[in-house]
């Protein structure tokens, strides 16, 4: 995984915060260092007459109101716009804040919506325009290492532009205090190079593959059983449910429950009996009635939906 910090910029948008930010860093330190020689100086000086006035007005003022001004005028032109226009060649992503999980969606070639979640996979290189809503709350979109935070509302549309200038791995995070789960609502955003992502597109845009396996069909059949297509939607097996995440390719995913814990199969089958215990006030119930045979089959199928 690639450095997630706003200081480990992989992206032109992050760079300019990045300069911005260490500007103020070495600034600050700068006005730290001149108070405090002004303090030392203060403390070795003889008892004499104090011009208050002239250290008030140009110390209290003059001075600040001068370096605040030529840093706000040296910013503004690396302030990105509230709405960016995206270039030509821009992929664009919407992207939906749940309370807690994310919603990703793309189209494919032929123009039909790919939807995936918690995870956003672009090609590095390429600038990517993010449209950006809530469902609920608000949340906010935060990336460190490659854009600026930006909220997301409830009815109205946000836009970010951001571009990765190769392949890696960053985890983003809410930044909007949302509930209870706040903190457990992140994702992350894969830069892979632009051949790879558009096979990584195709295929997930095709429905999901079969269960091979007896236990991956007992799994898919458990899956049905208890119901979980209610909230969950897997093309090609069952397309019902919109109120969890779209699970069709989820075997192919790098982490579950919005970054909470790795995709593997032991996680797979925790997350599942104990939902509850993991991640407390998610909207999924927990299934700690299932016996460790039916745990198992539900969490090899769904580990194998590739």
């Amino acid at each position: 995984m690639s450095g997630d910090g706003v200081l480990q910029a992989a992206g032109e948008a992050a760079r300019a915060i990045e300069t911005v930010s260490w500007v103020l860093f070495v600034g600050g330190f700068a006005i730290f260092v001149f108070v405090m020689t002004l303090l030392a100086w203060s403390l070795r000086r003889r008892a004499g007459p104090l011009r208050a006035r002239l250290w008030v007005v140009g110390g209290g003022l003059v001075f600040p109101g001068v370096v605040l001004a030529a840093l706000f005028a040296w910013q503004l032109p690396m302030t990105p716009s509230w709405k960016p226009m995206p270039p030509a060649d821009a992929l664009v992503v919407g992207v939906t804040g749940h309370m807690w999980w994310w919603d990703v969606r793309y189209r494919d070639a032929s123009g039909a919506t790919v939807r995936t979640a918690n995870e956003i996979r672009i090609p590095a290189g390429r600038p990517v325009y993010l449209a950006l809503d809530s469902a609920d709350v608000i949340h906010s979109f935060w990336v460190p290492a490659l854009a600026g935070k930006i909220d997301m509302l409830p009815g109205r549309l946000q836009h970010l532009l951001l571009k990765a200038d190769l392949p890696g791995t960053w985890r983003g995070q809410c930044a909007e205090f949302c509930g209870e789960q706040h903190a457990r609502m992140a994702l992350h955003v894969v830069a892979m190079e632009p051949a790879a992502f558009e096979a990584w597109l195709q295929a997930q845009a095709r429905p999901a593959v079969a269960a091979a396996t007896p236990r991956g069909q007992a799994g898919q059949q458990a899956f049905i059983a208890n119901r979980c297509d209610a909230c969950h939607a897997v093309r090609g097996v069952t397309a019902e449910g919109r109120l969890g995440p779209d699970l069709t390719h989820f075997g192919s995913r790098l982490h579950l429950a919005a970054g909470t814990l790795p995709n593997t199969d032991e996680a797979r089958r925790e997350w599942i009996a104990h939902v509850q215990r993991v991640k407390s006030g998610a909207r999924m119930p927990s299934y700690d009635r299932l016996d460790d045979a039916t745990l198992a089959a539900i969490s090899d199928w769904l580990g194998g939906l590739q």
